[in-house]
């Protein structure tokens, strides 16, 4: 006979955390719940800290839920300034850095990622910067007020949404960009190529193929031979999950925390959910993490209902969208290593370019074209195959396919 579940503790008080607990609740859960989290706030949504935080002086911080409702309206205990540091399955306890204890029936790591650092530039005279909560957002925030000359290493989504905020507030950027072209992971180099002009026709400068070496008394160094000028430096060259609960628990590989299409780690009661998760993607054709708003809510919710003894196996496609300037990109599934089908005229600056291999859909990219990208998202999710020839017709209604 399976023994009631009566404690679930939440490793992680971030949106994965916060959309979990929430979730339990909803399905009915009757038990202790509590998060406990290593930063001093309550869950909220991290696409904020490089969007309208960085964009409005006064935009403040929209939490998930304010801390005191927590308590008093999901009967949720939230610990805030208490990082998880040891797990023990065989007493069913998890150590918080401060020395207290948590029993737990079921564990759910939520801790997410931490941004990879470039310690050698730490110790300059410099001032390195990394944007990954809400006090790194509000410092960059108030540095970019200063019109200062900031370097940016790494022209991905959070280096170029933060390198928008700066230009439109007079800085002088530069960002520094290890391969060929912008975001080659994840943009067709016809995407790459609309967003990097973007960005020039605000100011902002480009050094492709290069990486930050060190610095000079007044800059960075860089390995093509270069030297450009810094007060600033914000490195966003991507992130690692953190490691502390999975290590001890001999979870943690290179890649991240593998689970199953339920959410289920190789520990008996341990669920992961969120960035950490290291999850099979259909449209990839292997073990990823996704390390987007909407994987760290849906995966969570669907993760919440299988530690309470349902089976409900995620597998949406990844999603995740950025506004820069006046585009909005969207991006659903995998774009490499495939052919892209473009669909509207690109030079009108709304369009999308859909990805296959043979016949099936793996991926697709928007922009300016959210309703177009809400029904590709449906294609990929249902594995739908429309043909070529259709999707290459913009006046074919991407509704048929998933009759």
């Amino acid at each position: 006979m399976t023994a009631p579940i009566e404690n679930i503790v939440i490793a992680g008080a971030g949106q994965a955390g916060g959309r979990a607990a929430e979730a339990l609740r909803a399905r009915g859960f009757q038990g202790a719940i509590t998060i406990l989290g290593e930063e001093p706030h309550p869950p909220y949504e991290r696409p904020q800290l490089s969007k309208a935080m960085l964009h409005r002086a006064d935009a403040p911080v929209a939490y998930i839920k304010q801390a005191r409702d927590w308590n008093d309206v999901l009967n949720v205990r939230l610990e805030t300034g208490a990082a998880v540091t040891d797990c023990d399955t065989d007493r069913r306890m998890v150590t918080t850095a401060d020395g207290r204890s948590f029993p737990f029936d079921r564990l759910l790591i939520a801790t997410g990622t931490r941004p990879r650092r470039l310690a050698e530039l730490e110790k300059s005279g410099i001032e390195i910067q990394y944007l990954r909560n809400v006090e790194d957002a509000l410092r960059f925030r108030k540095s970019v007020q200063h019109q200062s000359r900031i370097v940016i290493v790494g022209g991905g989504v959070i280096g170029l949404e933060a390198a928008c905020a700066a230009a439109k507030n007079g800085c002088r950027v530069t960002v520094i960009e290890s391969e060929k072209r912008l975001l080659a992971r994840a943009f067709p180099s016809l995407v790459s190529d609309l967003v990097a002009a973007k960005h020039r026709s605000h100011g902002v400068t480009f050094v492709f193929g290069a990486t930050v070496t060190g610095t000079t008394p007044d800059g960075v160094q860089l390995s093509n031979g270069d030297a450009i000028e810094a007060d600033l430096v914000l490195i966003g060259i991507g992130v690692e999950p953190v490691p502390t609960v999975a290590e001890r628990l001999g979870l943690l590989s290179r890649g991240g925390i593998a689970i199953d299409a339920c959410g289920r780690t190789a520990a008996p009661g341990v669920f992961c959910a969120g960035d950490a998760a290291l999850q099979w993607s259909r449209c990839h054709g292997r073990a990823i993490r996704v390390e987007t708003w909407a994987n760290a809510q849906n995966q969570a919710i669907s993760v919440a209902s299988n530690m309470i003894g349902e089976t409900k196996e995620y597998n949406d496609p990844p999603w995740f969208w950025t506004d820069q300037y006046d585009l909005n990109i969207q991006v659903a599934g995998d774009m490499l290593d495939s052919d892209h089908i473009v669909r509207g005229n690109e030079r009108s600056g709304k369009f999308s370019v859909v990805a296959m291999r043979g016949s099936d859909v793996v991926g697709a990219l928007s922009v300016n074209a959210a309703k177009e990208m809400a029904m590709l998202k449906c294609v990929i999710a249902a594995n739908a195959r429309p043909s070529r020839a259709d999707l290459e017709s913009s006046a074919y209604d991407l509704r048929a396919a998933l009759k």
